[in-house]
């Protein structure tokens, strides 16, 4: 029996609460309203501090959260920072460097054209002398006409 009463009387304070709610208490009363529901089942308290430490720890997580997004963006914000110097910087080596470097290219693209002139020089020189020589052995396997007179005597004998 008296588990009967027990439930009957839980029953009775959630339909309190619940009247209590729907009715759109402030939050002011709604200390008082806890108080009442206490007084009606002691065993209500349970529920009440369950919701309490949860609402408590939502609270924490949420000031955890705030706490660490701030903590982040700021990191953001000066990584950003940082990698608008640290950009700026190696633009600026980067310009000296070739500025330092300048001198050496003009060098260098004067010294390969120069060096292509030569190339074409040497090539225009090869293709002479392959024409002479190619010339001079064709002159060599031409009979010559002192040579063939001589030897024309050499073959008719001693006279």
């Amino acid at each position: 029996m008296r588990g009967l009463v027990s439930i009957s009387m839980r029953v009775r304070t959630w339909l309190v609460c619940l009247v209590i709610v729907g009715a759109g208490c402030s939050p002011t009363n709604r200390e008082q309203l806890a108080k009442d529901v206490l007084k009606v089942d002691p065993d209500f308290g349970s529920v009440l501090e369950k919701h309490r430490e949860l609402a408590s720890r939502i609270e924490t997580y949420e000031r955890e959260l705030a706490l660490k997004r701030t903590t982040i963006e700021q990191k953001i914000a000066q990584m950003r920072k940082d990698l608008a110097t640290v950009t700026t910087g190696v633009k600026t080596k980067i310009d000296e460097t070739k500025k330092q470097m300048a001198p050496d290219r003009a060098r260098l693209t004067l010294e390969l054209s120069m060096t292509g002139e030569e190339v074409q020089l040497h090539r225009a020189q090869r293709a002479s002398l392959g024409r002479s020589i190619a010339q001079l052995r064709k002159q060599a396997k031409a009979p010559r006409a002192e040579w063939t007179r001589a030897r024309a005597r050499q073959a008719a004998g001693p006279d």
